[in-house]
C-alpha cells in the first residue's frame, strides 16, 4: 500500500533553537514542512531559513490564543484577553469565549488574513494553514480560516482531526484522546462539509497523526505510528527544537520533549523510508500532485 506523509513542525519562528532544529531536520531529509508564527520572537530568522531552504514547505501557524496579534488591537476586541492587547492566555479561556458566542468570526478572519499577509510580504509562498493548539477543530474557527485560505490563494489546510488508529498508539494519553474525541464529534462533520474543501479550492490530508502523542512523541511511539499508517495522505505533526534559555522564557509545556522529538525524527524517518513500502515524503505544496509510487531511501 502507498502512503504519502507530510512531516510538519509547528512553532517555526518561536525561538532560534526551534528554528535551528527545523533547518537541521529538513537538511537531514526527515522534515518536509513547517508552519511559521507571524509574531514569533524569531520570525526574521525563520524567514531567512525558509529562503535558504526552498524545498521546505512553509505554512502559516495561525495564532489566536497565547500570543500577540498582527492586527491593531482595536480591530479585533473579541479576540483579546483582559489586557486588551494580547490574545487570551489559555486555550480553555478561548474555548469558553468561543462556545458562549463572545468571539466574532469576522475578527478571526481579519486576524488570520493579517498573519498570512505578513508571511506573504516576505516573499514566502505559503503552502497551507494550521492553527496554534488546533483551534480550528471548532467550526467557528474553521469557517473563517477556510475563507482566508481561499481568499489568499493558499492551497491547503491542516485536517485537525486525528484518526482513531493513530490516537490509540499514543502512550499515557487517555485524557488527551478523550478531549480530541469529543471535539471531533462536535466539529469533524462540519469541517468536512465546508464549501472550500468540497469544491476543491482548498485541499487537506486524510488526517493528522501524532496529535495525541504531543509531548510524548519519542522514537518508540513514532515507530509504531509510522508502521501502522494505512494508505492515504497523512500529516505528522511534531514540535522539535532545542531546550535552551530562549525556550525557558516562553510559556510552553513543550520543553525537553522538543529534543526528544528531534532525535526521534532523525532515528525513525530514515528507517521508515527503507521499510514502509511505497512511502513518499511530501509537503502541502505537493499535495495535489499524483503519487509517484516509489520507496525513498535516505
Amino acid at each position: 500500500m502507498a502512503s504519502r506523509l507530510i512531516i510538519n513542525a509547528d512553532d517555526f519562528g518561536l525561538t532560534l533553537g526551534v528554528n535551528r532544529a527545523i533547518a537541521e531536520l529538513h537538511q537531514a531529509h526527515v522534515l518536509t514542512s513547517a508552519t511559521l508564527m507571524a509574531t514569533g520572537a524569531a520570525f526574521d530568522d525563520a524567514v531567512a531559513i525558509a529562503r535558504a531552504n526552498p524545498s521546505l514547505g512553509v505554512g502559516c501557524h495561525i495564532v489566536l490564543t497565547d500570543g500577540e496579534p498582527v492586527s491593531p488591537p482595536h480591530s479585533i476586541p473579541t479576540l483579546l484577553g483582559s489586557d486588551g492587547k494580547n490574545f487570551r492566555p489559555s486555550l480553555l479561556d478561548f474555548m469558553q469565549a468561543l462556545m458562549r458566542g463572545n468571539i466574532r468570526e469576522g475578527e478571526i478572519e481579519r486576524e488570520a488574513f493579517a498573519q498570512v499577509q505578513k508571511l506573504k510580504q516576505t516573499g514566502i509562498a505559503v503552502t497551507h494553514l494550521d492553527t496554534h493548539k488546533h483551534t480550528h477543530l471548532f467550526p467557528a474557527v474553521a469557517r473563517p480560516l477556510l475563507r482566508v485560505a481561499h481568499c489568499c490563494s493558499v492551497g491547503a489546510v491542516r485536517n485537525p482531526f486525528e484518526p482513531a488508529w493513530s490516537s490509540r498508539l499514543a502512550p499515557n494519553a487517555f485524557v488527551r484522546r478523550l478531549q480530541f474525541h469529543i471535539l471531533g464529534i462536535l466539529g469533524k462533520r462540519s469541517f468536512e462539509s465546508l464549501p472550500q474543501l468540497n469544491d476543491g479550492h482548498v485541499l487537506t490530508s486524510d488526517g493528522t497523526i501524532g496529535v495525541s502523542a504531543t509531548g510524548q512523541l519519542d522514537a518508540a511511539s513514532l515507530r509504531k505510528i509510522l508502521h501502522a499508517m494505512p494508505e492515504g495522505t497523512w500529516e505528522l505533526v511534531c514540535h522539535p527544537g532545542y531546550n535552551d534559555t530562549a525556550l525557558n522564557a516562553i510559556a510552553t509545556r513543550l520543553r525537553a520533549t522538543r529534543e526528544i522529538e528531534r532525535d526521534a525524527l532523525l532515528q525513525e524517518i530514515p528507517r521508515a523510508s527503507r521499510t514502509v513500502s511505497g512511502l513518499e515524503l511530501i509537503h502541502y505544496g505537493q499535495i495535489s500532485q499524483p503519487h509517484r509510487h516509489y520507496e525513498r531511501s535516505l
